[in-house]
């Protein structure tokens, strides 16, 4: 073999490597001098590597937490094309208040995440959800990872829940192009397109897109962009490189749903109670990443990148403030938002392994920085006597007209950090396993309140240990046990123009794994989870926060998935979630549930078929949860089950036909709410129909 085709092949394995964090089944690389090829051990819903826990491709059951793949064979039999829908097929993950249907807000064992912004998520290990990213859309998604308990001791600020970490589709040196279209209930269209191949014998490209218009149940349209170029570069027989980009826009009528009314009749999930005239919101991010990495040889490696996002949200919205005494008159107030902001982020790693004293060693040490710039501009009239602004909840006649807006919020934030981390993976023996971390964080934030003329600055520093160990007694059982401290800086300023302490938390858990032979894996995990100066809305002023004091979530998950047989493929899902204040104030007392978070959820979805055609079902339960974060108010959301049907078929060997029904039984339900006044309806049935040509 000669020196060229030698280091063609060096470049081309280690860019399969690149790829196969992204790959949730692929366990062995094998490149010849033009094709990379990825050959799968097993398929399905099961996943041989995570990419996110550590940073490195660790086994999950060398790993002492709860990791769930949602992979992406999972997601297309699930028929998902949304982040939140993902996210439903996990334990332990409920659905918040999502403003308006605005931003992906969930809780992960309860814990919910800075109140103004959406929910934190990872894309290829960059944070991705500071700033205004809209609904995330999965065209450009391989495979969600959802990481259980703190992961500071890597990512610095961050929930005690978990962590998602969202990896896209990489460039891929052979062929493939695929199309999709698609329509469903409610007029809804989608389009998509997935496009890799070579431009040269060093580079290649990936291009994922997506269009979806349409309806929904409640009478309004919604239109949403995503566009994701990216290219991959065997820039040296041990260097590559890869650059991601990532746009989307969204346009949809602000909704937070229908007021709950104590003692009165429901108010028809399909009213819409705000003001079509004020048109759409628009939201719109666009994001670039590029990431190196380089062999040293050895088993050494450096590797690391940089990640810059832009985004804005900007619109009026009609929403509600009071019922009046005659139980359906309803006056609501008006806002207009314009809000952006701008995240750029580094980070650099050195990788390698070891061997000392009979104990092998797997080390990553790294520094990371961010700077993070927000600025929001809201103007707000709340209705008067002279100007109630109201509607009939139960007979709406849209074309009121509010009163003349006034600035209420007028803020610009800095937020400056950097860290340095490292992490040790110990090989004990045959049968041990260790997980060892730390991470230091320095932060700075600077919050200037134009309306007062006011500027707030604060300085904090945290540092971040995790510990744990895994006992394997067989190949197929792991237990393991772990505790870590977490720490997340709070945004904003609260109403009488303090900033806020950072949230800091502690956790401990405990699990096993389980694998076996035919292709099944669980994970059963046990947690406790404290938490201090957590942020929550102020009851007294929805535009402000206040810090809740401590809570703390306890709870049981079990998380299933892979094949019961040949060509039968399971997910499951169940989790007990005790999350609560432990220590409150007059506002939200002691013992106040958190809100949007039952104590039992569960979900199920199995799939029988071949590589011809296929059909399965599932079944999705939540219980009874709090509706608000006043213990005061009785405000309780109902549980509900919902059931789904789904069904492919491949008349050809290109074409793949698929069917798919949520909420098949049309229940009606409540997905979350933010008080009493604003309850998101669960969608009645739907139906969609989806046809996908490869090429």
């Amino acid at each position: 073999m000669n020196h060229h085709t030698d280091s063609t092949k060096r470049r081309l394995a280690l860019a399969a490597a690149l790829a196969a964090t992204a790959l949730p089944h692929s366990s062995s690389l094998a490149a010849d001098a033009g094709t990379v090829v990825i050959e799968g051990q097993r398929g399905g819903y099961r996943t041989l590597a995570v990419a996110g826990a550590t940073k490195t491709d660790a086994l999950p059951k060398d790993l002492p937490q709860s990791v769930r793949t949602l992979t992406g064979e999972l997601l297309q039999d699930a028929g998902v094309t949304s982040l939140a829908g993902a996210l439903d097929l996990a334990s332990g993950i409920a659905r918040q208040s999502d403003l308006g249907g605005l931003w992906d807000s969930y809780a992960m064992r309860g814990f919910t995440g800075d109140p103004n912004f959406g929910s934190d998520y990872m894309v290829n290990g960059f944070s991705a959800s500071r700033g205004y990213n809209g609904l995330r859309d999965i065209a450009g998604t391989q495979a969600v990872e959802v990481l259980k308990g703190p992961a500071s001791a890597l990512y610095g600020r961050g929930e005690p829940g978990g962590t998602v970490n969202i990896l896209t589709k990489k460039p891929r040196f052979s062929p493939r192009y695929s199309l999709e279209a698609g329509v469903a209930s409610h007029a809804t269209r989608r389009v998509a397109a997935d496009l890799t191949g070579p431009l040269s014998q060093t580079v290649a490209y990936r291009l994922n897109a997506a269009h979806q218009g349409g309806g929904n149940f409640r009478g309004l349209h919604t239109d949403r962009d995503y566009l994701a170029p990216s290219l991959l570069w065997l820039a040296g027989p041990d260097t590559t490189v890869s650059y991601e980009v990532e746009a989307s826009r969204q346009r949809s009528p602000f909704d937070r749903g229908i007021p709950v009314p104590d003692g009165r009749p429901e108010v028809p999930v399909e009213s819409f109670l705000g003001e079509p005239a004020d048109g759409p919101i628009t939201v719109k991010s666009l994001g670039h990443q590029v990431f190196v990495q380089h062999g040293l040889g050895n088993g050494w490696s450096l590797q690391g990148g940089a990640a810059y996002r832009d985004s804005s949200l900007a619109g009026y919205s009609t929403e509600a403030n009071d019922v009046l005494p005659d139980g359906h008159t309803l006056r609501r107030q008006r806002r207009f938002r314009d809000w952006s902001a701008t995240d750029r982020s580094v980070r650099a790693e050195l990788l390698g392994s070891a061997s000392v004293f009979g104990m092998r060693h797997a080390l990553l040490v790294g520094v990371d920085a961010y700077k993070f710039d927000d600025t929001r501009l809201q103007l707000r009239r709340n209705p008067s006597t002279a100007n109630p602004y109201a509607i009939d909840l139960y007979a709406p006649v849209h074309g009121g007209t509010a009163a003349p807006l006034a600035v209420s919020v007028d803020t610009l934030e800095h937020q400056r950090a950097h860290a340095v981390y490292a992490q040790d993976q110990l090989t004990l023996g045959e049968q041990w396993k260790m997980l060892l971390g730390v991470r230091h964080d320095r932060y700075r934030q600077t919050v200037i309140n134009h309306r007062t003329a006011a500027v707030n600055a604060q300085a904090l520093s945290a540092t971040s240990p995790r510990a744990g160990i895994v006992w394997q007694p067989t190949g197929a059982l792991s237990l393991y046990a772990s505790a870590a401290r977490g720490f997340r800086p709070n945004s904003g300023i609260s109403v009488d123009n303090q900033a806020f302490p950072a949230e800091r938390s502690i956790a401990y858990e405990l699990g096993a794994k389980a694998e076996t032979r035919g292709g099944l894996t669980g994970t059963l995990a046990l947690y406790r989870i404290d938490k201090e100066n957590v942020l929550t809305t102020n009851p007294a002023n929805t535009d402000f926060a206040i810090a809740a004091g401590e809570v703390a979530s306890q709870g049981v998950e079990l998380d299933v998935s892979g094949e019961l047989a040949r060509g039968v493929r399971l997910s499951g899902a169940y989790a007990y979630t005790d999350a609560q204040v432990t220590r409150g104030d007059a506002a939200i007392p002691t013992g106040s549930r958190l809100p949007n978070v039952a104590r039992h959820s569960g979900n199920v979805l199995l799939v029988v078929g071949n590589a011809v055609a296929s059909i399965g079902g599932g079944l999705s339960y939540v219980g009874e949860r709090r509706g608000d974060v006043a213990t005061s108010s009785g405000f309780v959301l109902p549980g509900y089950t919902t059931a789904r049907l789904l069904a492919t078929w491949r008349p050809a060997p290109r074409l793949k036909l698929a069917v798919n029904v949520d909420n098949l039984f049309d229940r009606r339900y409540y997905a979350s709410s933010y008080s009493r006044l604003w309850v998101a309806p669960g969608s009645t049935r739907t139906a969609s129909l989806t046809a996908t040509y490869v090429f």
